[in-house]
């Protein structure tokens, strides 16, 4: 296969599994999935599902979460981990918010960016998630797939940014970007992963990953 084909099958078999694609972190408008995305930072979307809530309930809107101290938000938001930094974080981009921008959440990204605690991924999946924006913010799945799938030579998550907005087109970037995410951790997780069930692997997979991954199984049966 060229790499065209190995893209085009990659797209087709995405498109395939997930026709439907929720959207993993649960929000009503672009505040609370700022919110939620930057909770999410080194913790599981489903822990972040159990927390946004008890915090929305305090305060859904830049408005009302100034009103709480940062302690007070800490205190709700302790058992996503990072509590201390991403606290802060919330209050103080709240604030900006008010004072920049109405309350309202920009739909740049480099000024999403200049807010605290938002780096570049919390940055593209608000704009691709909350505004349709094309982007390809990449998490830990995205990163270990394009490296399997040897669309990438897995260096950095920028590199392999870049490598994924020069295969794919670009009107694909927002569905594919959630599809992989699923898939990575349907089919194609970092661990306890089962090669004869990650279809796309198997098919076009980089062949040192292919060849290590039953090297390895070899060893330990």
């Amino acid at each position: 296969m060229t790499k065209q084909e190995k893209v085009n099958f990659t797209i087709s078999k995405l498109e395939e599994l997930y026709p439907e694609i929720p959207v993993p972190l649960d929000h009503k408008d672009p505040y609370t999935l700022l919110i939620a995305v930057l909770l999410s930072a080194q913790s599981t979307d489903v822990r972040v599902n159990q927390i946004t809530p008890l915090l929305f309930k305090e305060a859904d809107n830049p408005y009302d979460m100034v009103k709480l101290t940062v302690e007070e938000i800490r205190e709700i938001i302790r058992p996503v981990g990072l509590s201390p930094m991403k606290s802060k974080g919330i209050h103080g981009l709240s604030e900006i918010l008010i004072e920049k921008y109405d309350g309202e959440v920009p739909k740049e990204i480099e000024l999403l960016e200049e807010l605290p605690a938002v780096g570049h991924k919390t940055a593209s999946v608000v704009v691709s998630q909350a505004f349709g924006i094309p982007a390809f913010p990449v998490d830990t799945h995205i990163h270990r797939l394009m490296y399997r799938w040897g669309f990438s030579n897995g260096k950095n998550v920028v590199q392999t940014e870049r490598d994924a907005k020069r295969l794919f087109p670009k009107d694909l970037w927002n569905r594919l970007h959630l599809q992989i995410i699923w898939y990575g951790r349907e089919y194609s997780p970092a661990r306890g992963w089962n090669l004869d069930k990650d279809i796309i692997t198997k098919t076009i997979g980089r062949k040192s990953v292919v060849n290590q991954y039953y090297k390895n199984k070899k060893t330990t049966s």
